[in-house]
């Protein structure tokens, strides 16, 4: 860094650094820098700025990092850079002067943080949805019953399609595996000669009882997703999202931050849930999803198939956000970095679990 006094002269500079540097020198940009900061900062008595490696490419360039870099000096010295005089700071609730400056500031590169020292974004955001993006009491309460209550007719409406075949052949399998195992709530299935009524009440049973355990499978997942379709076609359903959702993924797309989803619901309707939200159609801020095909939430190995498919340099460019422990832990395992979501319903974390936590995602 150089440091030159109020009449511009070098009071102190970079120490060289030994062949094949080159010697340090005051940036290209000197005498612009020079001549605006005496309007700025001249009453400060001296002014820092980098040698140049950070030099501008144009005027306009070097005008915008002067303005910036002294607005945020001003902050520093408790004074007001939006004000003639450059008085101290008024705090008025609810904003601040250097909200802007250190807006302009940011970049694709990182943001400022509380000590105004650059943090670097991440990559990619991969978000679950129940308890992190949606009340939990949404999928409780609307989804769930609204799958459990229409699983009947949405078979009996569907039965000869090939989804549905797809659809019943799944749970047949899963089915099949339950009766082994004991699962609680399992019935057989009968064969197609039985007819076509027999067959249905015996799906609506076992798609009844593994709503009722939240089961996280394919097989579940899949039919609901087809339900749900049906639903939000029909406007008799409407995805929910908090308040800060759509204003931090409108403000990842910006800064060119892949956003992902992944959820224990089908791709299908994690689609569904953000293509008809209360705030419209948000799928636009969203680059994919990821669903219990590539493993289930609690397993570290998930998170390792969600990395390799990313195709991030280090997991560590992943930033994962989940309401659930355990899901946060699989995926610290894997190299992710991760935050936990507080948000109103969800369940309590244990004590002394280490992970930061957000009440919002304008947080992150």
């Amino acid at each position: 860094m150089y440091v030159l006094s109020g009449d511009w002269s070098i009071i102190s500079s970079p120490s060289p650094k030994p062949y094949p540097h080159k010697p340090p020198k005051c940036s290209n940009c000197a005498p612009l820098f020079m001549k605006t900061t005496a309007v700025l900062v001249r009453h400060h008595g001296i002014y820092v700025w980098g040698d140049s490696w950070i030099s501008a490419k144009t005027q306009a360039e070097c005008y915008h990092y002067l303005f910036d870099a002294a607005a945020i000096k001003h902050h520093h010295l408790g004074l007001d850079w939006s004000t003639p005089d450059h008085g101290p700071i008024q705090n008025v609730k609810g904003f601040s002067s250097i909200n802007s400056v250190i807006k302009r500031v940011a970049t694709k590169a990182g943001t400022v943080d509380s000590n105004f020292k650059l943090q670097p974004y991440p990559r990619c955001v991969v978000l679950d949805i129940e308890g992190t993006t949606t009340p939990i009491s949404f999928v409780t309460d609307v989804l769930f019953p609204y799958a459990r209550d229409n699983v009947g007719r949405h078979l009996s409406a569907t039965y000869d399609s090939a989804e549905t075949q797809d659809d019943i052949k799944l749970l047949r399998s899963q089915v099949e595996d339950d009766l082994k195992q004991g699962v609680l709530g399992a019935v057989p299935i009968p064969s197609e000669d039985a007819g076509k009524e027999k067959v249905i009440a015996s799906l609506v049973a076992n798609v009844e009882a593994m709503i009722k355990a939240d089961r996280k499978i394919t097989a579940l997942k899949q039919l609901q997703g087809h339900i749900w379709r049906t639903g939000f076609e029909n406007n008799e359903l409407e995805g929910v999202v908090f308040d800060d959702v759509p204003e931090a993924l409108e403000k990842w797309h910006a800064l060119g931050i892949k956003v992902y989803i992944y959820s224990s619901g089908s791709r299908l309707a994690q689609r569904l849930i953000f293509g008809n939200t209360n705030y419209g159609d948000l799928r636009k801020y969203l680059s994919g999803f990821f669903d219990t095909a590539v493993g289930y939430k609690r397993e570290t190995r998930s998170y390792v198939e969600i990395t390799e498919s990313l195709g991030v340099d280090k997991p560590s460019d992943i930033l994962f956000v989940t309401d659930v422990y355990q899901e946060a832990t699989a995926a610290k395992a894997a190299g992710l970095e991760v935050v936990i979501s507080i948000r109103s319903g969800n369940g309590p974390l244990p004590e002394n679990h280490g992970f930061k936590t957000i009440n919002s995602f304008l947080e992150i």
